[in-house]
């Protein structure tokens, strides 16, 4: 069976402040974009919404034309049976057909005046709800202009950087696979509860970076001698010293510089 090769402290060190530009430097690409895909998100979500009230509305618009429609039909047979009742009522031989046909003409009647209401109301109904379609629609208009011009923008950035990012996420993901899962959680924990996700810092200034109290001298021998991970009592980092932070760095640097030629 072959040994589990050992890594030494100032290995894990090393791998632990690599893993930390990388993701240091993702983030500094995914602030460059801002707000703007939430912007995009909310954007399309209103889009959708929009689309669903004009949809429905245009439905309803096309129910009330085709009640319309049917109270004309209704209109026009109630007129064909006037006109077929009179012809009846001019043949009739008694008082008892005539006020049967009166009583049908009287009904017939009522049909045309009441589905001219009818109309009268629809059309009413077509005509607000036409307003608020037509104010709808230039929203709508008005948003989907406005979601091509954010979308174009955030493709604009995404396009400048998206190489760059998903070089450094493969490269994140490598960094992360030589760290133990003991030390990888602490530094994930830490990453995510700090506010600039920064887990594992420099000495800088005899303090931590970012922060202003000074670590012991006998503190910042500890961590320069790279025997030990030792964490910041103040800010609960992860302290690497200055040196050591610079030559990641610069491998960082040349990486990059290589791959994005």
């Amino acid at each position: 069976m072959a040994k589990k090769k050992t890594v030494s402290p100032e290995e894990k060190l090393r791998s632990l402040y690599s893993l930390q530009l990388i993701d240091s430097h993702i983030d500094k690409i995914r602030t460059v974009r801002g707000d703007l895909p939430l912007e995009v998100e909310d954007l399309e979500d209103e889009i959708t919404g929009l689309e669903t009230r004009t949809n429905k509305m245009k439905e309803e618009i096309e129910k009330l034309e085709t009640e319309i429609s049917n109270k004309k039909n209704a209109i026009t047979d109630s007129k064909a049976l006037i006109k077929k009742y009179t012809e009846q009522q001019e043949k009739v031989r008694n008082n008892r057909e005539f006020d049967s046909i009166s009583k049908e003409l009287e009904y017939q009647d009522l049909e045309i005046k009441l589905a001219e209401k009818r109309i009268k109301e629809f059309k009413a109904k077509i005509e607000s709800k036409q307003e608020i379609l037509d104010e709808t629609m230039e929203v709508f208009n008005g948003r989907k202009k406005d979601l091509e011009l954010k979308k174009a923008e955030l493709d604009e950035i995404v396009k400048e950087s998206q190489k760059e990012e998903e070089i450094l996420i493969k490269k994140s993901e490598d960094a992360s696979k030589k760290i133990d899962d003991r030390l990888l959680t602490a530094y994930q924990r830490i990453r995510n509860g700090s506010k600039n996700g920064l887990a594992v810092v420099p000495i800088d200034r005899e303090a931590s970076a970012g922060s202003y109290i000074k670590i012991p001298p006998q503190r910042q021998l500890d961590v320069a001698a790279r025997q030990k991970i030792i964490v910041d009592e103040h800010s609960g980092r992860i302290l690497v010293d200055a040196e050591l932070a610079q030559e990641e760095q610069d491998k960082l640097d040349s990486m990059l510089k290589k791959v994005l030629k």
